[in-house]
């Protein structure tokens, strides 16, 4: 279908790395094309499990020829290990994509819930109910890095140009995509008036 974008989504993580791969055409009607988890064993050497969590990737976009990859970008928490390692996995995700010439953005976790759920601070459940209906699943992708990977490629997926309800641009949009470009207005008017 003409205007179709292909976006990997990918939710940074050693252990569990989530990869979600979406259809969204004008509309903003987004298909599934593929979800999954890449999984290290928590005993391996960091170089290994890196080089795993890259191979993964490259796989996923060998087959399914991806038009943007989206990765969630890293947070501040209180485990310095468990950020280490989602910074060294989003690095790599990065690094892959750079590697296969695709753009790639980066999307805060409330960015990306507000985006799916018109809550910034949804919890797992209601994302992965959303992930579901958006997508017109029977159920909600398990596990949760599955979900939020699919709630990655989404929130890219829509901001693009082109699509009806896109920013600056007119159309109907869900609640949750005009909770999400409100909340995108406020933050650039907040910039601004800082800068």
């Amino acid at each position: 279908m003409s205007g179709v974008r292909r976006v990997l989504g990918i939710d940074p993580g050693l252990t569990r790395c989530g990869v979600g791969v979406v259809d969204v055409d004008p509309m903003r009607r987004g298909t599934l094309v593929h979800v999954g988890v890449i999984r290290t064993p928590v005993d391996a050497p960091i170089g290994e499990r890196l080089a795993a969590v890259a191979a993964g990737i490259r796989a996923v976009i060998a087959e399914h020829a991806p038009d943007a990859v989206a990765v969630e970008r890293v947070f501040a928490q209180q485990n310095t290990h468990t950020v280490m390692g989602t910074a060294q996995a989003s690095g790599v995700a990065l690094l892959v994509a750079a590697e296969h010439g695709l753009p790639a953005a980066t999307h805060t976790p409330s960015e990306v819930k507000a985006a799916v759920t018109g809550y910034g601070s949804a919890d797992k459940k209601q994302v992965q109910a959303m992930i579901a209906r958006i997508l017109r699943l029977d159920a909600p992708p398990q596990p949760a890095d599955a979900a939020d990977a699919l709630a990655i490629a989404l929130c890219h997926a829509w901001r693009g140009p082109g699509l009806i309800g896109a920013a600056g641009e007119g159309g109907a949009q869900t609640p949750a995509q005009k909770a999400w470009t409100d909340a995108e207005r406020v933050a650039r008017t907040y910039l601004r008036a800082r800068a």
